[in-house]
């Protein structure tokens, strides 16, 4: 739920005010159905769900023969939590849920440079580390005499792809580090094309 809870949150906070339909199709043309499973049944109980807990709030517009449709802004609970959300996915590893990194650097740009930078040499550690034990929970399944042979397959594929977002990482922090992306605090003009109003 978290990535859930996240991508939906963040796509509000760029389309505010955003009715439910502009949200899946703007998450739809990230994918986010692929990498994140998220479907558009997903969006609309997520929509309901963050509604009913402070984080959104729902205002009907007016019109329409169906009585007009609901229309929803982040509250400050909602600005917290999103950035919150944000900050959880990029500091922490989630070697068991590869969509919550995604989900952050879907967001990242609401952080500043130096605290993108500085979760990113978090994760070069933490994935480091987390490396090393994964080895040990490998000779922990071998060695269980009612844990099938099979599932070790599970920890050696999580620790492919942990070596893969360690790379990924180190990428990302020298592209970060040489001004490839803008973050808080910075000038997003020179990095996207105005909108067309």
């Amino acid at each position: 739920m978290s990535a859930t809870r996240l991508l939906v949150l963040g796509a509000v906070h760029i389309l505010q005010p955003a009715h439910g339909y502009l949200v899946m199709r703007e998450l739809s043309t990230w994918k986010v159905d692929e990498w994140a499973n998220l479907k558009p049944g997903s969006i609309y109980n997520a929509l309901r769900t963050l509604t009913k807990g402070g984080l959104l709030t729902e205002v009907r517009e007016e019109g329409g023969s169906g009585g007009g449709k609901s229309v929803y802004r982040l509250t400050p609970d909602g600005d917290i939590e999103f950035e919150r959300l944000v900050r959880q996915a990029l500091w922490e590893l989630h070697p068991w849920d590869p969509a919550m990194l995604p989900a952050g650097i879907s967001f990242w740009t609401v952080l500043t440079r130096e605290e993108v930078l500085g979760a990113l040499a978090a994760r070069q550690t933490q994935i480091t580390a987390w490396l090393s034990a994964n080895v040990y929970a490998e000779d922990g399944i071998r060695r269980s005499p009612t844990t099938p042979d099979h599932v070790i397959e599970h920890f050696r594929l999580a620790g492919s792809r942990m070596r893969g977002e360690l790379e990924w990482t180190e990428g990302a922090a020298r592209r970060v580090k040489d001004g490839e992306y803008a973050f808080r605090g910075e000038d997003f003009g020179s990095y996207f094309p105005p909108r067309p109003e």
